[in-house]
């Protein structure tokens, strides 16, 4: 099948790789990595003009959404420029206080979150992305009772260490304020995974497509024996191969964001976080020892591939899902 953007999404695609190119990414994903949030809040608020983060959240709340489609292609641009953030946490938090709808907190904190006044991240395990920098702080816990969520207090720790430095993860304090609770809260965290793993699958791939870029300029400059590295068949042959996983991921993303079908949108990510994964090594083989540096460029996007491999879903849960769709129903035995 054959997914073809009309030009009013182009245009937003366009509108919004533009901005970012403008903006100097890579130093707000510095300062973000050493705890300083300035350049990085500000660009939140650029992008939120533009209306990305209101395209996870519906019109009755002052959104434009729900917008999966047109979600996936921003986050692609996001990936693209290596945004820091907690850019799927907050889509994440946006349509599980939608699924709660008007029964929890939606309109107390869904209208600040399309215009980006707050920025939220949302956590189900032991660790919150970017909790100190997040003004919302959702947790969804269940234990021996029904499913809570909760509004977090601030990080009381320091952030462990991460692949991506510039994802900070903190261990997540005990208590907050009681928002809801039920089984319904355990239906919403399942919606809200679906949409984070479209907006993780986005993101990979985006960070997919700027690897292989800057690989393929780089060995079209790099010179060995006299002729560019990029002239040589193994190096064609690997980014041939980086350049066709990414572009099978591609139709896996949009049509998952058509169905929003938790098992296409697992499939999404596989594909798009396996294929950046894999662009990721090609880049970081083919521009040798520069590319192990933290110094150098490269690096940014390198540890987010390998960190988003595993956000909200590891490869094995996510492919588990998706051949647990596709099983037959098997029929009880018959009695003789």
């Amino acid at each position: 099948m054959r997914f073809l953007l009309d030009a009013e999404q182009r245009a937003f695609a366009d509108a919004l790789n533009g901005m970012l190119s403008a903006a100097d990414t890579p130093a707000a994903v510095r300062d973000w990595s050493r705890g300083e949030y300035a350049s990085g809040r500000a660009l939140w608020t650029r992008m939120a003009e533009a209306g990305v983060f209101a395209l996870a959240v519906p019109e009755a709340y002052e959104g434009l959404g729900p917008r999966p489609v047109e979600l996936a292609l921003a986050f692609v641009e996001l990936g693209r420029h290596a945004v820091p953030g907690p850019l799927a946490e907050t889509v994440a938090a946006a349509t599980l206080l939608t699924a709660l709808g008007d029964s929890g907190p939606a309109s107390r904190l869904l209208p600040a979150l399309a215009s980006g006044k707050t920025t939220a991240t949302l956590t189900t395990g032991r660790y919150a992305l970017d909790a100190d920098a997040a003004d919302v702080r959702l947790t969804v816990r269940q234990a021996d009772g029904p499913a809570e969520l909760r509004l977090a207090p601030g990080p009381d720790r320091p952030p462990v260490p991460s692949l991506d430095p510039a994802r900070r993860l903190h261990p997540t304090p005990p208590g907050g304020e009681l928002l809801a609770a039920g089984p319904q809260v355990a239906a919403a965290a399942a919606h809200a995974l679906t949409w984070a793993r479209l907006a993780v699958a986005a993101q990979a791939l985006g960070v997919g497509l700027a690897l292989l870029d800057r690989t393929v300029a780089y060995v079209g400059q790099r010179t060995q024996f006299g002729v560019p590295v990029g002239s040589f068949q193994a190096v064609k042959h690997r980014l041939a191969d980086a350049r066709t996983a990414l572009e099978f991921a591609r139709p896996l993303l949009f049509g998952a964001a058509l169905t929003m079908s938790p098992a296409d949108v697992a499939a999404a990510k596989t594909g798009a976080c396996e294929a950046a994964y894999a662009t990721a090594r090609t880049a970081l083989q083919s521009h040798g020892a520069i590319g192990y540096t933290a110094e150098y460029g490269l690096s940014l996007w390198l540890t987010k591939a390998r960190a988003l491999r595993t956000a909200w879903g590891a490869p094995h849960e996510c492919r588990a899902l998706v051949l647990d769709a596709g099983a037959p129903h098997r029929r009880a035995p018959t009695q003789h």
